[in-house]
């Protein structure tokens, strides 16, 4: 059961660009244990940019199906996803998400050893004279909006009282598994009732993630996901921000003092487009309790898990298996 009044949520705005840090560690922090999401403005990507990254991810889109699944997504998660890919509720979703993606991490050569680890490897890329600008595009951006969740890790690192570099080391955001993640909803109206959403009721599994949206409705956030019946508000888009959430990783490091939250999207008819900028430490990163979120009488919640093997496995309860598509095509 759910409330189903049309309500919205009033989230806390960042300012990059405010040179009192002390004011927006409070923010921050309010917003991080009221409901794990807030906007970042002032982060320094243009809004002329940003729509450029917003008509290229359409230009793909627009594409005949034929043509977006020659570059279906490979087993580290890099190209194309299509409609009814991912099933992120399976409890409450009839058939799977109604939305397209497409995958994009960081460019690593196939011959670098590096590339052996699961999360790592060379994009899957469209050919250049057929989507022009587009590789150079998407590259600039994922650079782009790494600098803006170092910076927010940064005042996330102060808010649970620990050095202000703390999630700049090499094992963390030094060396991440960043990934920026195209989104298109193709405008299947959702219906909660018949299991049909836009994108099923979940929280995402890293550390934070940048949400850039269009200027459709669609994003509802649940403040607590224990509450019966749930409640779930609309956040509202703002133009040239970004909305942050925090991930289950978060979570687990902070022992539940940050928690992430549950999220889904809604269709209500026209088409929706976003861009999501997933942000996770390095695969060896072992993520466990820090030292100022425990205590005798607040032990660890969690066991330390490696973020690799955290991130494979939910990566694998989420998406359908690949073989599915190799046996529809042969």
């Amino acid at each position: 059961m759910e409330n189903r009044g049309q309500s919205f949520s009033v989230l806390n705005c960042i300012d990059l660009s405010c040179p009192d840090i002390h004011k927006s560690v409070s923010l921050l922090k309010q917003a991080c244990l009221d409901s794990g999401f807030f906007y970042v403005i002032n982060h320094g990507i243009s809004q002329e940019f940003m729509d450029e990254v917003f008509a290229q991810s359409k230009r793909f889109f627009t594409l005949p199906l034929s043509e977006k699944m020659k570059h279906l997504r490979n087993e580290k998660h890099r190209g194309y996803t299509p409609v009814l890919d991912e099933v992120l509720d399976p409890e409450n979703q009839v058939n799977g998400d109604y939305k397209e993606g497409y995958y994009i991490g960081v460019e690593v050569p196939e011959h670098d050893p590096k590339s052996e680890k699961p999360f790592y490897g060379p994009n899957v890329w469209p050919a250049a004279d057929r989507l022009l600008g587009w590789r150079q595009t998407m590259e600039k951006f994922h650079q782009e909006a790494l600098e803006v969740a170092k910076a927010v890790a940064r005042i996330i690192a102060l808010a649970l009282d620990l050095e202000r570099d703390f999630f700049d080391k090499p094992e963390m955001l030094g060396d991440p598994i960043a990934t920026l993640r195209l989104l298109h909803y193709e405008g299947q109206i959702s219906d909660p009732l018949k299991g049909i959403y836009g994108a099923g009721a979940h929280s995402d599994f890293g550390l934070i993630t940048l949400l850039a949206t269009d200027d459709v409705l669609g994003l509802q956030i649940c403040k607590d996901k224990d509450a019966r019946p749930q409640t779930w508000e609309y956040v509202a888009p703002l133009k040239g921000a970004f909305i942050v959430n925090l991930g289950d990783m978060l979570e687990r490091w902070s022992n539940c003092i940050f928690k992430s939250t549950l999220h889904r999207v809604l269709v209500h008819g026209p088409e929706r487009y976003s861009i999501a900028y997933f942000v996770e430490p390095s695969h060896d990163c072992l993520v466990e309790c820090l030292p100022t979120c425990k205590s005798d009488k607040n032990p660890p919640k969690f066991p330390p898990v490696k973020c690799v093997t955290y991130l494979t496995q939910r990566y694998k309860d989420t998406h359908a298996d690949l073989n599915l598509y190799t046996k529809h095509q042969a």
